[in-house]
This record gives structure tokens, sequence and C-alpha cells, in this order.
């Protein structure tokens, strides 16, 4: 396959490069299959360069002529003779050519330095010459230095001894080319000077320079830097230590090693000072058994490396080299110092059965989090709508399920864990990239990965773009761009097509997090590990996918699994049962998509991202495939991929052996969860989303859904289900402790807490009354240190709390914890919001259904209660907590409820002004509910005056805007006022 690099000029379309996890390289001890290849090889070598002439000159002869040509030869008769004679002319040109590649390579091999040279016109004949005398030479004297090859050279140890700080990643080498061969050295010398650097390399002795040679490959394995840098430097992230000694030096066939990933056979490579292995040799100053051609070469290759580059410290993060399709971590840049981070679960809290444990994978996954908590809260309000517009007289203020068990857990996870500002910085920052480029008639360059890093987001270019427009800065190198999350602020919201919505979580590296842009990758990513752990990864992916917030349309298919997670993001999972059904389908869209590219006359789907197309195409298409397919259909899955990046489609496939034709990266989870990609130079604390939190996750998403069989919905009765905490309403339950949410926010019955405390006391009281069926501790630390807090500063707050509020008359707190550690209030702290439900259900359902007077001055007195929007003069800054509530949703259709229930109240007794009273009140907190638009129009409509209902129409019309009136709406006007298209044209 041809590779790409970040240098490339080739043209789009490039075949996607072969990655190949490092494997561990074969022992050196020769067997007995070896000494059997080798003999072979010499009966081979001996057959093919003595027994063939031999035949010849015996069974044959001399097949010249004796004489000199004449005229008369060309009318002679051929004879079955003449057809033998420039045969056997054939062979001995044939033997000669492949006498002379044995000879080439044999030089070649025994000198331990350089590639062979090429015989004219040999092709297979010294590529089998070249096998033979591999075979030969592995039992031979110099099998000790052939394996391992002559290690680099290199001048002084100082500022080249520390390694690369930068994990990065190279596109893998591809399958070997017709350059490979077998190398070979110089064995007594060169394994003596083995020994002497091996012995230096034990006692830390610095000043040796160590070289080293790249070994052939061996079946199906080939030498890496990562394998290299594995065996002698203890560590196979420090190969870009080795790929920096070395870059651009001029090797002794003529190349240049320019990517990490491509070496060849034969190359010189200089070592850092500690590098240590009985493979290694020092310069051979003084070796005098080493060949003067040997030592000339590795001389001439010395005197190069004046202009090599130090590396930075081991392990830590900064640039890396421009020249490789990588994926790096990102230089830290000096940020304000971070608040602590949020509690963790400790092994008291576990042991004592508090609950304080929480499923650890979501916490530790803030943009999922929040993902699924915004999609959590759409498909709620969703529910609640659809149940209010299904309901006649409405639904009383429907009631979704509370959460419990796992799902209780689960979404107590999510709300410690999710980050709204993070995914809110990546939609800004990435659709304000793609509108500042499209100003600047500037295409959308093909990114990577994403690092969200100590507030900045630096997005990773795989070929650089030239400068990034403003407020974007140049990154470590060419290839990053960086934006801080003050700067993104700058950008308003545009109305510009989310540039990278392929962009997906991994997991953590240090305090970085990665994501990684799967519709950019070149071919297939596969992940191997055991299946559970994949399944885990998956889900994830899946899940982030489906639910992120800087993405607009696009469709994930699941392919083989996760059909339990359709009902997270309907509109954009679909799931296929097996390999076959997804090709049919992936060979259709490939087709339409390469025509649909051509047509519009654009390279990639990235060039489509921008322009007036860019709502209505390119959407990307990432399919996720479980188990790895095999034979024909792992091929054609390959073709497939091979053109994926420009087309918006990108694979992630599981594999159980960590083969798989067409894989560009090659990823591992491993059951500790990390994940790793030794050649993308990554080590990952792995994003997860387990069985069981998969189920739980599922399960919060189904209760929400009122088209689904365990969902609430419509036929649940009039009024709805019983709210999870009713108040007494009678003179007798009047509350110790009572708050004011509905509108400004008062607290009755407690003195206010002194000192800089007391908005912070006043939020966690309101957080709590809003949730009586418990808040869990730390996602109460959560809702009011967003950017984390220790436990200490958590509990000492509790401890306030709870001494504020105080106890009941029989000693008991008001503030108290359940049996699964959530904290509680104790039904003497009730709020206008629970009086509000409570007064609505018992004028509905209870003391209220069977007496009409009860009814009526109950839903008065809970009209009366609505003093505006919820907690209306809460503080800038503050109650961010509430973007994760429904509260906003539920309010307004409680209200909504109430009015339509008093206004048929007073309909029913002909008091239309009063109806039309209570609508109104209730429109101040439900501006926008259809059905009391409808109610108004009907109760104006019963005082018999046009010119009134001509007013509420034209209102109504108003307030409607550019969408026009809902189609109800529209026909309730056209059977009470049929002229009212005609009027409300006059009036305009």
């Amino acid at each position: 396959m041809a590779r790409t690099t970040s240098r490339s000029t080739s043209p789009p379309n490039p075949q996607p490069p072969r990655n190949r996890t490092p494997q561990a390289l074969p022992g050196r001890r020769r067997t007995f299959g070896d000494f059997v290849k080798a003999f072979l090889a010499f009966v081979a070598l001996a057959v093919l360069l003595v027994g063939v002439p031999a035949a010849l000159v015996v069974l044959v002869g001399w097949p010249l002529p004796g004489g000199a040509p004449s005229l008369s030869w060309l009318q002679q008769e051929i004879t079955v003779g003449t057809f033998i004679n420039v045969l056997t002319v054939v062979v001995w040109f044939a033997w000669a050519q492949f006498t002379a590649c044995v000879l080439v390579e044999m030089k070649a091999a025994l000198s331990g330095v350089g590639i062979p040279g090429r015989v004219p016109g040999a092709g297979g004949s010294q590529l089998l010459a070249r096998q033979l005398v591999a075979a030969l030479l592995l039992v031979g004297a110099t099998a000790a230095s052939f394996a391992p090859g002559l290690s680099q050279f290199g001048q002084s140890l100082e500022g080249n001894q520390k390694p690369a700080s930068a994990a990065s990643a190279q596109q893998a080498p591809g399958l070997f080319g017709q350059e490979g061969r077998q190398a070979a050295a110089a064995a007594d010398a060169l394994a003596a000077q083995a020994d002497r650097a091996a012995a230096h390399a034990g006692s830390g002795e610095e000043g040796d320079t160590k070289y080293y040679r790249i070994q052939p490959p061996e079946g199906r394995h080939h030498d890496s830097l990562w394998e290299i840098a594995e065996r002698h430097l203890g560590d196979g992230r420090r190969y870009k230590e080795i790929y920096r000694l070395n870059k651009d030096r001029e090797q002794p066939d003529g190349s240049k090693l320019s990517e990490a990933s491509l070496i060849r056979p034969g190359w010189i490579m200089e070592m850092p000072g500690d590098a240590h292995g009985g493979e290694l040799v020092e310069m051979p100053d003084e070796a005098p058994e080493v060949s003067k051609d040997v030592k000339e070469q590795i001389s001439d290759y010395a005197e190069t490396g004046d202009h090599r580059q130090g590396g930075g410290e081991q392990g830590g993060g900064g640039s890396v080299d421009r020249d490789t399709a990588h994926i790096a971590l990102p230089e830290q840049r000096p940020a304000a110092p971070a608040a602590p981070e949020a509690p963790a679960a400790t092994a008291g809290d576990a042991a004592d059965g508090s609950g304080f444990g929480l499923p650890e994978a979501l916490i530790g996954a803030p943009l999922l989090a929040a993902g699924l908590l915004g999609a959590l809260g759409r498909r709620r309000r969703q529910a609640l709508w659809q149940s209010a517009m299904g309901a006649v007289t409405g639904r009383g203020g429907m009631q979704l399920p509370t959460p419990t068990g796992d799902a209780a857990d689960v979404h107590d996870a999510l709300l410690v864990g999710a980050d709204p500002e993070g995914v809110r910085l990546l939609g800004l920052a990435l659709r304000g990239l793609a509108a500042s480029l499209a100003e600047e008639s500037r295409p959308l360059p093909t990114v990577y990965a994403a690092w969200l890093s100590n507030g900045d987001l630096h997005l990773q270019l795989a070929t650089p773009a030239g400068r990034p427009p403003a407020p974007w800065q140049p990154g470590q190198d060419e290839t990053f761009w960086v934006i801080a999350r003050a700067d993104a602020e700058r950008y308003e919201d545009v109305d510009s097509a989310a540039p990278y919505p392929g962009l997906v979580s991994l997991g953590t590296l240090d305090d970085s997090r990665l994501l990684l842009n799967l519709e950019s990758v070149p071919g297939i990513v596969s992940l191997s590990g055991g299946a559970a752990d994949r399944a885990a990864v998956f889900a994830s992916v899946a899940a982030e996918l489906a639910t992120n917030g800087w993405s607009d349309r696009m469709t994930i298919t699941l392919v083989g699994f996760g059909e339990d997670l359709t009902p997270l993001a309907p509109n954009r999972l679909r799931h296929l049962e097996d390999v076959d059904a997804l090709l049919e389908t992936m060979e259709a869209e490939t087709r339409q998509r390469r025509g649909a590219l051509g047509a519009a006359g654009h390279d990639s789907v990235l060039t489509g991202r921008t322009g007036p197309a860019q709502h209505t195409r390119w959407a990307p298409h990432l399919v996720l495939l479980a188990e790895q397919p095999t034979g024909d259909d792992a091929v054609k899955l390959a073709e497939l991929a091979s053109d994926a990046g420009r087309l918006g489609i990108g694979y992630l496939v599981g594999t159980d052996s960590g083969e798989l034709p067409g894989a560009a990266w090659e990823m591992e989870i491993t059951p500790e969860g990390k994940l790793l990609a030794p050649l993308l130079g990554l080590e990952l604390t792995a994003q997860t989303l387990p069985e069981a939190q998969r189920r739980a996750v599922v399960r919060l998403f189904t209760d929400a859904d009122p088209e689904d069989e365990g969902g609430p919905g419509p036929d649940d009765g009039p009024a709805g289900a019983a709210p999870p905490f009713l108040v007494d309403v009678t003179e007798q339950g009047r509350p110790a402790v009572y708050a004011r949410l509905v509108g400004a926010y008062e607290i009755i019955g407690l003195d206010t807490p002194d000192g800089e405390r007391s908005p912070l006391m006043h939020e966690a009281l309101a957080l709590l009354l809003l949730h009586r069926e418990g808040v869990h501790p730390r996602v109460l630390a959560s809702a009011l240190w967003p950017r984390g807090v220790t436990e200490d500063v958590r509990d000492a707050l509790v401890d306030r709390l709870r001494e504020w509020l105080g106890t009941d008359p029989d000693g008991s707190p008001r503030l108290r914890a359940d049996q699964n550690g959530r904290l509680t209030l104790a039904t003497s702290v009730v709020s206008d919001l629970d009086v509000l439900r409570s007064l609505y259900h018992e004028a509905t359902q209870g003391r209220g259904a069977g007496n009409r007077a009860v009814r009526g001055r109950m839903l008065t007195d809970a009209l009366v209660l609505v003093r505006g929007p919820l907690l209306a003069d809460r503080p800038r800054g503050r109650y961010a907590w509430l973007t994760h509530e429904i509260i906003d949703a539920q309010l307004p259709l409680l209200v909504a409820d109430i009015g339509l229930a008093l206004s048929e109240f007073h309909l029913e007794k002909g008091r239309a002004e009063k109806a039309i009273e209570a609508l109104n009140a209730a429109l101040g907190s439900a501006p926008r509910d259809e059905r009391l638009w409808n109610e108004l129009l009907r109760a104006t409509h019963a005082l018999d005056d046009s010119a009134r209902l001509q007013r509420v129409a034209a209102d109504l019309l108003a307030r409607s805007g550019a969408r026009g009136l809902p189609p109800r709406t529209e026909a309730l006007l056209d059977e009470l006022l049929p002229a009212w298209r005609e009027g409300l044209s006059a009036a305009g």
C-alpha cells in the first residue's frame, strides 16, 4: 500500500498506511530448522552455481558455432539441435546473471554495511539469491551480527541522551517492499565490539557512542524503532530519541530517515548513551578486525550528525517531528491555578455502605456525560410536551419516573462527571473556525485529533495548513492549532455546519483528553482486546457520537452489537445484524458519495462543509463493527475503507488477533483499562461504558420515552401520576421552613446565614428542595463547585447546612441521609413548588375531584403562587446545575394545566371573563403553550365579541412570528372566525 505523510503532495485519494503492533523479536538461538534451511540453501546454490553449468557442458557441450557466421546459415533448416543450442545460450546468460546476484548479495552480507546493489534485469533472480544467501549465513560464523545488524553511530552523548518529550504516532510501515534485504556483518569483530558496548552500557559509562544496524525481516516480522527502543532502552516510547538522533542523515544507500516508521535493513542508527544489549557496538575506531569499507561507511555517517536535534524529557509533553502523520501530546501552556479536583470515592465510603461510590467510568468521561445528560434532558422535555399535547385537559404536571437503583447511580455519575462547558467550548471553537476559514475562502484542514488540555483546545492537523485564523494561534509546530477557552468565548453562535463531527473521546493522557477524528483516518481503526473490554469502548464511542454537542447530522451504524443503544438517538443510531448487510449498504453509499463529490467539484467532504451547501451535505457516516470480519468480507471492507477519509466515512472494527486488512491505526484495550497504540505513541486511560452502566443509561432514556411501552404517556389519566412529594395543604399543614422558588427566592422560618457562605447554602437548599428523592453528596459538590472541591470542604458545607436547618420538635435533623447516603430534607421543609404540585393534585385527584367548590378554591390558590419564573433573581454565574434539570419545562406545563383546569371550572358556569383571566395569568409563565391560546380563543368566542376575538387572533399571530400558527390553532380559528385571514390582511 502507498503511504501518506504530512508532507505528501500526492492526490487526495491515497491508500491507507498499514500499522502493525510491535511484536517480540524472535530469539537469536539457532534451531534445527535453521540448519535444515541452511543445508537446503547450500544444496540449491551448489546446484545452481555448479550443477547447472556442469550439466550444460556434459549434456549439450559448446552451443555456439565453431566458425565465423555466413549468409548461408540463414537458409539452413532449423533443427532440434539448433533450438537446443539457442536455449542453452539463454540458460548460460541466466546462470551468469544469477551468479552475479549471488556475488553481490554475498559481498553485501559479509561487509555488514550498506544495501546491496541491483543487478540489471535480475528481478526475481536477485530476490532468490538474497533468500538463499540469507538462509545459508543464518547458521554461519556471521550469524551473530547478521540478525541485529550494526547499531547506529553517533558523536557526543551530550544533548542527545534525553528522550523525546512527546508521544507521537506515525503511520506504520506498509508491507515489506522489494527493497528489504538480508543484511550481514563481520561476525567476530562486531561481536567483540558488541560485548564491549554491553559492558559499557551496564557500567553506566558515558562518552561511548553506540550504534545499531537495522536488522532484516524474518518471515512476517520486521524491525522497527519502537522495538529497538524497547530492547535497548527499556521503553518503546523512547523510539523518538533514536529518530531525532538520525533524522535526515544520509544512510549508506544514499537515502535518509524522514519517518520514524520507514526504516530499511542495513541502515545505521545512532543510539542514546544509555542504550544496552549485546546487539549494540561502539564506534570501531580501535577495531582493526573490521574491514576498511565498513569503517569508512560508519565514519561517513558519523560526519552527518552535526545537525541532530536534542530531545526533551522522557514521558513529558513536547513538540514532535513534523514529517510524520502522528498523534502527539500537546505542549502544556501556562494556565491559571486550577481548582481542586472533584472528590473521589474513598475506601471508607464503600466500606460503610454510605453509597458515596458511583460509577467512575462515567465520572471520568466528562464529554460523554454532558452529551448523555443533554440528550436525556431533551428526551424528557419532549416526553413532557408530547404527553401534554396528547391530553385533552392536560396532564396535571405529569411527573417522569424517578430513577432508582443502578439507574439512579448512573444518573448521579452523569451529573458529577458532566462538563457542559467543555462541550460548549468544542462546539463554539470548531464552528467558529469553520466560519472564519470560509470568510477567508480557505478549506478546512484535515484534523486527526483534538486535545482538551488546561482549558485549551488543540487541533492536530494531518499536514501543515498555514497560519490559523484569529483567535486561533499556532501550536507547538506547524501541525498544531490551539485556542484558549477565553479566546473561544470571542466567537458568537455562528450559523456554520459542524466541521469535525467525527471527533470522539478515547481517553486521557496525563491531564489531556484525546478526541480522535474517526472520519479522517485513512483506513480502518482496529481495536483488539478482550470481548467485554472492547464492548465497553465501542459502547462509549457510540453513545458519545450519538449525543455529543459538537455535531449536526450524522449516521452511526452499529454492526452485530448495540441494538439496545438505539434509544439514545434513534435519528442517528441504526443497527445492522451482520457484515453482509453492512457491505451491501456501504458499497452503495461509497459509490454515491464518490459520485456526489465529483459532481460537486469537491476533493473531500471537508471542502463540502463550507459554503452555501454546508447544511445539506457531507454528514459523516461512522461504522462501528464489534467483531472482526473474515476472508473475503475483510478484504471488501478494507477496499471500501481505503477511500473512506475523503468521503467522510469512518470505520472502527474490533479484532481478536490484532491483524486486520486495511487497518491504518491499530489500538488495544487491556483488562486494566489502558488503551494502547504503540505506533501512535499512545498509552491512554481508556474511556469506557461497561455493560451494567450501559443498561442503566439506556433505561434512563426508555423510562423518559412516552412512546416506549414502559414510559409515561397520555393514557395514564387526565391528571397524571401523583408528584413524588405531597404537602398537607390544610391549615394544620404549616411547614417549619418554607422556601419560595417560583419567582424571587425567599426563605421563611430561618435566619439568613452570616458571611460569604450564605449564597452557597441557599443554592444547596434549592437543589435539595427540587430533589425530594435525595441528592448524592458528590452530586451536591459538583453542582456547587463545578471545577471540583475537596471532600473536607464538601462535608463542612453539609454540616453547616444541617446546623442551619435545625431539628424538628422530636429532635430529628431536618437534613438527613437515607440508607444509600443521599441527602434528604424532612417533610417540615417545604417549597412553594411542592405546594403548587400538591394543590393541583388535590384539586384534580383528591378532595376537589368530587367537590366543585374545593376544586375551584385550590386551583385559584395554586395560580396565585405563580409569581414568575423559577429562581428569578438567582445570581449570575451560579445555579449552573439548572441546565441539567427539566424543571424549566415542567413548571410551565404545570402552570398551564392549572390555568386550563381553572378556565374549564369557570366556563362550566358561563364565567368567560373569569376563564380569560385565569388563562392570561397562566400565559405569563407559559407564553408558548398552544393549549392556553386555543382555550383563550374559545373563551373569547364565548363572549360573542368578534372584534375582541380578532384582536386575540392578531396577538397570537404576532407572537408566532415566522413559524406561523400551529395547524390545530389555524383549524380552530377557521371554525371560530372564518374570515380571520382577510381581517388580519386588512389590519396589516
